[in-house]
């Protein structure tokens, strides 16, 4: 089989297999917050004696974990290899799945933690991989594909959640250990399409893969005080805010607005599927364009995202109670205008949207410019992302609606002037280089 065959194989293998796996964690991560408050409420149908879990700080713990281990993760990836890498990681999300069959308040954090160091090395993994299964022509492409196949996980997991809740007020025990396991199963399944991903021969020379773990570690660290990777960080800590609202606080939030009736569990696994809407529709555009962004540049689609987000947050901020992080609001808890069922659901998909313009750009960037030391970047960026990410889940608990939105607006701004500065410094370093080549034509 010719490299080209096996590279678009490895390809639509990996896509593939995140998305089965991410259709089991992006779920939960949606709905946990709502199936623990059921979980830690009397008489809710889906009550655990003692326990006394909460989704948010779960998300926390993953996220404090995620950032710390992602140092060592580039060094993981070139010990075992991206796909025994990405194998061994997946095992450790299934883990995290499992635990909603029981729900015990020690296991749910011991479990995030596992999790928490699993998530750096599946990231990393495939960010190596994609890298050594592309080349500036299709890098853009292929991440563009790689990410709508990813998040069109979270359309299937929350369409099969979306049945199971309508007409639950609460989530019932019976409810949640079908879904546990329903999701836990399609983990499982992707774990195991990891093991049809074909080698890499073609790059048994190149940095990106034949790193000792030693070196990976110093290249990490020399990588990090670049002037341009220091300049991508602050982009990086917004990606996490950003997630932390699509993944956790907004659907959240929507499922304890009181205003919106009885289904508002069913109507935030609809915000959720909205929001995969977004995020693979921004994925394909940018996938099936991608050879437009390598010519005109990744800025406008960066610039394209922030008027999205920016637009999706004034939509939050006046259509939610800004209650509703804490807990189920009262009918007395009333946003600037009457909340609309459908106003949330359109600001979920543009939300989706924005946050794919921010990360199919940063795939893209990090696995072009950043090629020979793609480990290493990609554990910058989910360093720096999960880090923000579990900052923004630890305080999502106890902080108002409204300043939890003043502070994802405010690193919007400074992570899109950040991104544009670095891609502009990096058209005008490729125009100058190539400058000699074709004097000398």
């Amino acid at each position: 089989m010719e490299t080209t065959t096996v590279k678009n194989y490895n390809i639509f293998i990996l896509g593939f297999a995140f998305m089965l796996v991410f259709t089991g964690f992006n779920t939960m991560s949606g709905i946990q917050a709502m199936i623990f408050k059921s979980a830690t409420t009397p008489g809710s149908g889906g009550y655990v004696e003692g326990f006394k879990g909460d989704g948010f700080i779960s998300s926390a713990v993953i996220y404090a974990v995620f950032s710390i281990a992602s140092w060592l993760a580039p060094s993981v990836v070139a010990w075992k290899g991206p796909r025994v890498a990405m194998i061994l990681a997946g095992v450790l999300y299934a883990q995290y799945i499992a635990q909603l069959l029981y729900p015990n308040t020690y296991l749910l954090y011991i479990s995030a933690a596992v999790i928490g160091l699993g998530a750096p090395v599946i990231w990393t993994a495939q960010g190596n991989f994609l890298s050594l299964n592309s080349d500036d022509d299709t890098i853009s492409r292929n991440s563009g594909i790689v990410w709508a196949m990813l998040q069109s996980s979270i359309f299937i997991g929350n369409m099969f959640a979306y049945f199971m809740f309508t007409g639950e007020e609460f989530i019932s025990s019976s409810v949640r250990t079908t879904v546990g396991v329903v999701l836990l199963s399609i983990t499982a399944a992707g774990v195991l399409f990891m093991f049809l991903l074909r080698g890499t021969p073609w790059a048994r020379d190149t940095l990106a893969s034949n790193e000792s773990p030693t070196s990976a570690l110093r290249s990490s660290g020399k990588l990090f005080l670049t002037k341009d990777m220091l300049m991508l960080s602050v982009t990086f800590l917004y990606t996490g805010l950003q997630l932390s609202i699509w993944s956790g606080v907004y659907p959240t939030c929507v499922g304890f607005t009181n205003s919106f009736g009885e289904n508002r569990k069913a109507l935030a696994t609809v915000c959720m599927i909205f929001i995969a809407a977004g995020e693979v529709l921004g994925g394909a555009i940018f996938g099936f364009f991608g050879h437009l962004t390598t010519k005109r540049g990744r800025d406008p689609i960066v610039i394209l995202g922030f008027i999205t987000s920016m637009t999706s947050y004034f939509l939050i901020f006046l259509n939610i109670p800004f209650e509703a992080p804490l807990g189920e609001t009262k009918p007395t808890d009333a946003a600037y205008i009457t909340s609309n069922i459908y106003l949330a659901v359109f600001t979920a998909f543009i939300l989706g949207f924005s946050d794919s313009c921010f990360n199919t750009q940063i795939t893209s960037i990090l696995g072009g410019a950043f090629k020979e030391q793609s480990s290493s970047a990609f554990a910058i960026f989910k360093f720096m992302q999960s880090m923000s990410a579990a900052v923004a889940f630890f305080y999502s608990p106890w902080l108002k609606l409204q300043w939890q939105l003043l502070i994802v607006v405010v690193f919007d701004i400074l992570g899109t002037i950040a991104f544009c500065k670095v891609e502009w410094a990096a058209n005008k370093y490729e125009v100058l280089s190539s400058e000699p080549d074709a004097e000398s034509d």
